[in-house]
């Protein structure tokens, strides 16, 4: 059996798995351990499965992840997120949209805090979706820009996604995480003047909203708003200042990061053992199932590289693709395709493999192209019918929000998400000045 008749047909039985609702690491796990046994033997099959959850579990740069996680599930307990809203509401409230901005500014925020798109839009919703509507704002640009803002988790460090990226891929995570923050700001900061945009010529979407305190009073409010923030600011310069001054590498800032939230926490007085067992927990769950389906997508890259098939796919690339202005199109398609069915963990591990080789051929830059990949899986977060952080946003609203009110939300979003993929593909230096910088 042919290389190509191996590697199309496994991939394409992944995706008809994944279709009738296999979990993605299982898909993964099956086609290999089958791939494997046809290829070889069932006794390499299952030496290969056996071997392979140790070998990911040993990677010491993915002890990064759990931590991570634990520093944005303690962060979250000392009441991080309701500050930061509350800060940016009093400041950017007489704006138009103001706080539709101020959530979208917020969760940039957050996400500095937290790693996690899916964290940042629920933890978001539950603050900023109730405080829109009731003063008046249309429910899809309330529930929109939650979604939305809620996906700059997956650029702004700490970013789990670029961990795993940096992991699989093999290059510098910590320049991944560096060169993931300019991107992010101009993803917010494009996010921010499409809303005021929109609601100084729609004032009907987000009406203005009159202080309710004289002028004096209010600036003392503003003021007074920024001292809660400071956990924040103590978990940027711990993190991105430590990375990008060298002082500490990724893993390190990971337990850096979960040794600040707790001792934040403590001197908040709200460390409590609840907070400890909850966070550690959900530090526990989320990690393995990340792990869980990494298993699988090591299992199926070996299977790849054992029948040649992204050599395969480089000599194929060779003769039609040699332009990497194509190339980049091509696989910009795949991943808005993708991401439109596909979780975004799972749709970065099951690409990875296929890719790389081609992205590497092509000698394009791999810290750009993490960059580009991360911003893809990104927006898939957003596009229907499977846009994850707008089931995310409907669990937190429930009946009172239709599904389709909030993805018609998005969609002014996703137009800011072309603009701002024609610049990063453009100027490859908005991703890699930073990184570069550090040398």
């Amino acid at each position: 059996m042919s290389e190509a008749v191996l590697g199309f047909g496994s991939l394409g039985l992944i995706l008809l798995l994944i279709g009738i609702r296999i979990p993605i690491g299982v898909a993964l796990g099956v086609v290999a351990f089958l791939g494997f046994a046809l290829v070889r033997n069932e006794r390499v099959a299952f030496s290969m499965m056996m071997a392979t959850p140790f070998e990911v579990a040993s990677k010491w740069d993915l002890s990064a992840i759990p931590m991570f996680i634990l520093m944005g599930a303690v962060a979250h307990a000392t009441g991080i997120s309701s500050a930061l809203f509350r800060a940016a509401r009093l400041w950017l409230s007489g704006l138009p949209g103001g706080l539709a901005v101020a959530t979208n500014l917020s969760a940039a925020g957050f996400a500095a805090a937290s790693g996690s798109s899916v964290a940042t839009a629920a933890t978001m919703g539950r603050i900023a979706i109730p405080e829109m509507l009731r003063a008046g704002y249309a429910p899809s640009l309330a529930t929109g820009v939650v979604a939305s803002a809620g996906t700059l988790g997956a650029l702004i460090p700490p970013s789990i996604l670029f961990v795993i990226y940096g992991v699989f891929a093999e290059v510098s995570i910590t320049k991944l995480l560096i060169a993931g923050v300019i991107p992010g700001l101009l993803t917010a900061g494009i996010y921010t003047i499409m809303i005021i945009g929109r609601c100084y010529f729609d004032p009907s979407v987000a009406p203005r909203l009159s202080p309710d305190t004289d002028r004096g009073e209010l600036w003392r409010q503003r003021w007074a708003s920024l001292i809660p923030v400071w956990p924040l600011l103590i978990l940027i310069v711990g993190i991105i200042g430590g990375l990008y001054g060298g002082i500490v590498t990724p893993t390190e800032a990971g337990a850096v990061g979960a040794a600040l939230a707790f001792a934040i926490a403590a001197i908040q007085r709200r460390l409590t053992v609840l907070v400890v067992r909850e966070s550690v927990m959900e530090a526990v769950k989320t990690t393995a199932q990340l792990l869980f389906v990494a298993v699988g997508a090591v299992m199926y890259t070996r299977f790849l590289a054992l029948i040649g098939f992204p050599d395969l796919l480089v000599s194929i690339m060779g003769d039609w693709a040699v332009d990497p202005v194509l190339m980049l199109v091509a696989i910009s398609l795949i991943y808005i395709l993708l991401g439109m069915f596909l979780d975004p963990l799972g749709v970065l591990l099951l690409t990875l493999p296929i890719v790389q080789p081609i992205f590497a051929a092509l000698g394009l830059d791999p810290i750009w192209l993490g960059v580009i990949v991360v911003k893809y899986i990104e927006i898939g977060l957003l596009t229907p019918p499977v846009g994850f952080n707008a089931y995310v946003v409907k669990n937190v609203v429930g009946d009172a929000i239709p599904l389709e009110t909030i993805f018609r939300g998005i969609g002014w979003f996703l137009a800011c998400e072309a603009v701002i993929m024609v610049l990063l593909l453009s100027f490859p230096e908005i991703s890699l000045w930073l990184p570069n910088s550090m040398e």
